[in-house]
């Protein structure tokens, strides 16, 4: 054999993947076949058509087909190219021609070919098919005895289950999987039909035989169950078994075996178990919810081993109820910082409709380290208790204050929110203040009305001491909107410079273009230098980085920017906004800034990056370009080299496919090393070194790793 079992099976997957789906389209166009569409079906197959063609009728006449059909679709079983697109309808047709047609298939392929019917007479489960495919067993080819193997046990019936079982303990060692899981399949089909006895049996003979312990493994998860409560005992042994393939198995099967006898066994299991299986068990059993123990697992995570204990902490995370508050509060409270934390996290999760009116009414009448813990309970679970909060917010004790204001801001209603703003403004203990600031927040990001909310906020910092303002501004950037931009653009233009500060600094990272209107604003009117370089320059980067702006509102921006903007290098960066989205009007605005004296080379670059991206054919940018100076030229790259010292890559052709007819060189890549095909001198500063004729003049021109390349015109 050419092919391996594993390429056949794969092959086999699909062909049936194909046929399945075939199935369900059939279902969905009706159980009647179209007559005619078959016979338009079946006259392509007897015609020359390409095979591409009579695959595609092979697939529709899954739909369409009928016994008419399977003589012409048998012929194809021999074909190397349409076999497996033949066997796809013959796998659904219904009727005995079919499995006729299948059945006479066995004597007349071999091989890959072989195995495919093999596999199609298994997905029919044809029971006229059990003496020829018993005959296949002993075939010298591995894989075709194999896939009998597996298509018998997918028939799945008494003679079909006899053939394997005699052929078990006899079969070559490449078989002997293959009968193993035609043997499952079997005892699968015996058990959901109600021979769970016989099912059994099967089940026993393949975990003692000797094959692959992947069948082994099968085989125990069916025996278990199989055996129903009967079985408990198969499985707890495997709990003790050496074997960890064994011991997984076990878990995986408790998961899914029925009823409640099973959770017993699994809590007194885990008693006796090690550690690390131990823990591994409580998980089984948290994945059972419905029956599980939950005393057993409450007392696994009170006393034990530390891994048991964890696992059991987590579980009832899980699984729990309000009778769990009481262990997990205690075990909370341990010194030992991960079981704790374990603890903290459970109660969080804690299940149960009962266990937030249990939480509340122990916050009532909580004290010592209880407090501030339940406290802390109330803001993860996000349960209402703001009257209990408020009350703790005023207690003596920091460790109660800060876990109230925690929670107030996980859980505090908009219409409270002026009590926590109030904790911001005028706390009443100073080493409060950090935790009210986060916890206000907290509750600002989460109000569902954000222009309310900033509102509130901006009422709060009228009423301010000045070092309050800047704290409650920041948290208005936070919320952002309408509300939080204006007020904190009416900071940004007030007399004081902290506030000044603090509202230019929080504009120029605003995350929405409705800030522009107010940056550019604050860039023409700020006498401070500073201030306006910041906002003009946070102008500019919301011009830069929303590429959703409409072009004619960008280039009015860029206008706009370059106007407003008082230094050069300000301006600068506007031409790299140019850059990123040539246009004939960013490319007009690049011309009028080549003008000047102090932008000319940028503005330069700028017009020809433009201008190449573009394309400079059209009158109008060729009458720009003669603007700005910049003729259109015959441009001849002579030689180019890249590299460093003795180490050069020739990379001529490669400019050469680039060179236009402007002084400019775009790359295909702005990496030089992308664009060269790699890095001739890795971790070593390289030069990029050009000759080049401009109009028949030579010039030769040297840049820097990644510079733009903008050749200059020779003298």
């Amino acid at each position: 054999m050419h092919l391996t079992r594993h390429f056949a099976r794969s092959v086999v997957v699909l062909a049936a993947f194909l046929a399945l789906t075939a199935a369900s389209v059939r279902a969905a166009e009706g159980t009647s076949p179209s007559p005619e569409k078959e016979r338009e079906l079946i006259a392509l197959l007897r015609s020359d058509a390409p095979a591409a063609e009579k695959a595609l009728a092979c697939k529709n006449l899954a739909v369409h087909g009928s016994d008419v059909a399977v003589p012409e679709l048998a012929k194809l079983l021999v074909d190397e190219r349409l076999a497996s697109w033949a066997r796809i309808p013959l796998e659904v047709i219904p009727g005995a021609a079919a499995d006729e047609a299948l059945r006479k298939a066995l004597d007349s392929t071999q091989g890959i070919l072989l195995v495919g019917v093999l596999n199609s007479i298994g997905v029919r489960r044809d029971a006229g098919a059990v003496d020829p495919l018993t005959s296949r067993l002993q075939d010298a080819d591995a894989e075709v005895a194999s896939a009998a193997a597996v298509a018998l046990g997918q028939i799945g019936n008494v003679p079909a289950s006899k053939s394997l079982r005699k052929a078990l303990p006899v079969a070559p060692a490449k078989v002997r999987s293959a009968v193993a899981e035609g043997l499952v399949l079997c005892a699968e089909r015996f058990f959901v039909e109600g021979n769970a006895a016989a099912a059994a049996e099967i089940y026993d003979e393949v975990r003692k035989a000797d094959v692959p312990q992947q069948r082994i493994l099968e085989a125990t998860r069916g025996a278990i169950l199989s055996r129903k409560d009967e079985g408990i005992a198969l499985l707890t042994e495997q709990f003790k078994s050496p074997d960890k393939a064994l011991f997984q198995i076990a878990l995986t099967t408790a998961r899914e075996f029925p009823g409640r006898k099973i959770d017993e066994a699994l809590a007194a299991e885990v008693t006796k178990a090690a550690p690390e299986r131990a823990a591994l068990i409580i998980e089984a059993m948290a994945d059972r919810k419905e029956t599980v123990v939950l005393p057993a697992i409450v007392k696994a995570a009170g006393k034990g081993a530390k891994p048991v204990r964890i696992a059991a902490i987590g579980a009832l995370g899980r699984v729990g109820d309000s009778s769990c508050l009481s262990s997990l509060l205690e075990i909370a409270m341990e010194s030992d910082a991960e079981v704790g934390q374990t603890a903290k996290t459970a109660l969080a999760d804690l299940p149960g409709e009962g266990v937030d009116k249990e939480i509340v009414a122990r916050l009532a009448k909580a004290e010592g380290k209880a407090y501030p813990m339940l406290i802390e309970l109330v803001g993860q679970r996000r349960i209402e208790a703001i009257s209990a909060l408020l009350k703790a917010v005023e207690h003596s004790d920091k460790t109660v204050r800060s876990a109230a204001l925690t929670s107030l801001g996980q859980t505090i209603p908009a219409k409270n929110l002026s009590v926590l703003i109030a904790q911001v403004v005028s706390p009443k203990h100073a080493d409060d203040a950090p935790v009210a600031q986060l916890a206000l927040k907290t509750a600002c990001v989460r109000m569902p009305d954000r222009e309310a909310c900033a509102t509130e906020l901006a009422s709060g910092i009228e009423k301010s001491p000045a070092a309050t303002k800047t704290i409650l501004l920041e948290i208005l950037s936070d919320v952002g909107g309408a509300k939080a931009l204006n007020t904190i653009g009416t900071a940004a233009k007030s007399n004081d410079d902290k506030l000044q500060d603090t509202g230019s600094r929080l504009l120029g990272k605003w995350s929405s273009v409705d800030a522009a209107p107010v940056l550019l604003d604050l860039a023409k009117t700020s006498a401070s230098d500073k201030y306006h370089v910041r906002a003009i320059r946070g102008y500019i980067s919301l011009v830069r980085r929303f590429k959703e702006i409409p072009e004619p509102e960008r280039l009015e921006m860029c206008q706009n920017a370059m106007a407003a903007a008082r230094h050069a290098d300000d301006q600068k960066l506007v031409l790299g906004v140019l850059k990123l989205y040539p246009s004939i009007g960013t490319l007009k605005l690049a011309v009028t800034a080549s003008k000047a004296p102090e932008l000319k080379d940028e503005a330069t670059q700028t017009t020809l990056a433009i201008a190449q991206k573009i394309g400079g054919k059209s009158d109008e940018v060729r009458e720009l370009l003669s603007q700005a100076g910049l003729e259109k030229v015959k441009l001849e790259i002579v030689k180019a080299e890249y590299g460093s010292g003795a180490t050069q890559k020739d990379v001529t052709e490669v400019l050469q496919k680039q060179a236009g007819d402007l002084q400019l060189i775009s790359l295909p890549d702005g990496n030089y090393n992308a664009s060269f095909g790699g890095d001739p001198t890795p971790n070593t500063p390289k030069q990029l070194k050009i000759k080049y004729k401009i109009n028949g003049k030579a010039g030769e021109a040297t840049f820097a790793e990644n510079a733009l390349i903008i050749l200059p015109m020779p003298k």
